[in-house]
């Protein structure tokens, strides 16, 4: 089969493997569409490596190459003998973790058997940990890790399932947390007033999306964001934009509230100079959920000023979640139940759709930074 093949930060290939065999309990998946993620930009650039040996080193591209992709949805080609809930044919979104319910392991860890499945134990993940990914023409997969498509809707808009599970897992772990304020109150708890969502990509835009149409929080929602059109795209929300380029977002946030300032903050874009600002954009206790990855150019003593003022982190990795009565992912399902029903619509958000394998090397390298690029998706099939 044909994958695109990472070899060296910067570098990737079109390149001949061997099709996988799916194994008694699992499903041989023709890939549809892959969408092109900030974590696998990270990845190919060298900014990151995920894939560590047993040591906890990371382990070279030149010893192990990598096929990325981790937002994948497709087609059942084969099932295994023991697949019973498959048929080929069946339109999916895969759950990329690999957990005790992909193993089949008699016994849960004790992450899967409180619903953190993303932080199994025995977690690997599809073109992010080793384990080739979704960029190549077939992926074998365990069959629990398998969400049916139940509609028509478009596979570049299910293979947002992925990161749409990421945001639903923050929120969940957000009202989980034991914080000060709460977006659903209760008893004596105080109610989040105030929003902050720094960036309004992908990630920023399901944030507001899911906080207003799926958690119901009718507050101020202040949304920091250089770029007009991302903005443009959340007016109907209600929320008020900030743009970071023309003046300071802490002032921006405590003219919107009087001085009082932010009881919650979320960080969905990744820039190490939101901390810089942090202390004027929060007031004391808030809570601070920690979404992007990145943060490059920030001296943690930069967190000194932050840490005065008490706020409770939250930091969510991943669609985590517990298991569904087939062993299926729930969260997953949920954000494929949201998007297949429309209360959550990312059909402005993949403003790019790359045809063929060869051509996703040039959204790799410079084609995610042209404007009016928010979402890339390959298109496989």
């Amino acid at each position: 089969m044909r994958a695109l093949v990472l070899t060296a930060p910067g570098r990737m290939e079109v390149r001949e493997l061997p099709r996988p065999a799916p194994t008694a309990n699992g499903v041989l998946v023709r890939v549809s569409a892959v969408g092109l993620c900030g974590t696998d930009f990270h990845i190919f650039s060298g900014e990151a490596n995920y894939h560590f040996d047993e040591r906890g080193a990371a382990v070279p591209l030149s010893a192990h190459p990598q096929v990325l992709g981790h937002e994948v949805t497709g087609v059942v080609e084969e099932v295994g003998s023991g697949v019973r809930d498959l048929a080929p044919g069946t339109r999916v979104a895969i759950d990329q973790g690999l957990n005790c319910v992909s193993y089949q392991r008699a016994e849960l860890c004790e992450y899967c058997a409180t619903g953190d499945s993303h932080q199994c134990e025995h977690y690997a993940e599809y073109g992010i940990t080793g384990p080739d990914g979704g960029l190549a023409e077939y992926m074998a997969v365990p069959a629990p890790n398998l969400v049916p498509i139940e509609s028509d809707l478009d596979p570049a808009f299910a293979a947002m399932t992925e990161p749409l599970g990421c945001i639903l897992h923050s929120l969940e772990s957000l009202q989980e947390a034991r914080t000060r304020y709460r977006l659903r109150p209760s008893g004596s708890q105080q109610a989040v007033r105030t929003v902050v969502v720094c960036g309004a990509g992908p990630a920023g835009n399901l944030f507001v999306q899911v906080l207003r149409g799926v958690a119901g929080f009718d507050g101020r929602i202040l949304v920091s964001e250089p770029d007009p059109a991302k903005l443009a795209l959340l007016a109907p929300m209600g929320i008020e934009p900030i743009d970071p380029a023309a003046a300071s977002v802490a002032e921006a946030v405590q003219q919107a509230t009087g001085g009082e300032r932010a009881e919650l903050v979320i960080d969905a874009c990744g820039a190490g100079v939101i901390f810089e600002q942090m202390p004027g954009m929060i007031r004391k206790q808030a809570t601070v959920l920690l979404y992007g990855q990145g943060h490059a150019g920030a001296g943690l003593d930069i967190l000194t000023p932050v840490q005065f003022r008490e706020p409770t982190f939250v930091a969510p990795v991943g669609a985590s979640g517990g298991f569904d009565d087939d062993g299926r992912p729930s969260v997953y399902r949920r954000a494929l139940g949201l998007l297949e029903e429309g209360t959550v619509d990312v059909s402005a958000l993949v403003t790019h759709r790359i045809g063929e394998l060869e051509a996703v090397p040039d959204a790799f390298a410079s084609g995610h930074r042209e404007p009016g690029y928010i979402k890339g998706v390959a298109i496989l099939d």
